[in-house]
């Protein structure tokens, strides 16, 4: 009978310089038995970091919502690690009014020139919570996962915890978080 044992290190937010790239956060989880598996995922949020660990992401001024794109990489004994599972968390939400947006009516004249002849507004979304983070994710073939965060202008100047995470073997759960400050 071999017996498995399961070191789990989840290392802390460090930097990790690359030659190819700026700074990285890497999760590494072993699991030790006859056959030596190695599993590293590398956090790329695309953003600069201060000397104090802390992400920055500018918010657009002229926009309600800033969109931006996270990344990272996983590999199992450095080989790409396909259709894995991601969870992502941000410490932070909005909430919408009463009115989600709205649709113009347009038709066409007899001389065929578009014309918006009435508006409909989409309304009963009252105090409906938003995350400023979608929550899943998959890894592709190239052990490539993104996932898209959204703060909002109202937001500026708070400083969000965004926490990704992934199941191992279906019972150990392995996660890591960075924080990015909205300026």
């Amino acid at each position: 009978m071999v017996k498995e044992t399961l070191t789990l290190l989840v290392t802390s937010l460090t930097l990790i310089t690359s030659l190819i790239s700026c700074e990285e956060i890497q999760v590494s989880q072993s699991v030790s038995s006859e056959d030596d598996i190695e599993i590293v995922f590398i956090v790329e949020p695309r953003l600069d970091q201060d000397e104090n660990g802390y992400y920055h992401l500018e918010l657009n001024p002229s926009t309600f919502q800033t969109l931006h794109r996270l990344s990272g990489h996983i590999y199992r004994n450095g080989i790409p690690l396909d259709v894995m599972k991601f969870n992502w968390e941000s410490s932070h939400f909005w909430m919408l009014g009463d009115t989600l947006g709205y649709f113009i009516h347009r038709g066409l004249t007899d001389d065929l020139e578009y014309v918006s002849y009435d508006t409909t507004y989409i309304t009963g979304f009252s105090d409906f919570i938003v995350p400023t983070i979608n929550c899943c994710s998959y890894s592709n073939s190239d052990g490539e996962v993104n996932t898209m965060f959204g703060p909002v202008w109202t937001m500026r100047s708070d400083t969000i915890m965004v926490s990704v995470g992934y199941f191992i073997d279906y019972t150990t759960f392995v996660s890591d978080s960075i924080e990015i400050v909205l300026d």
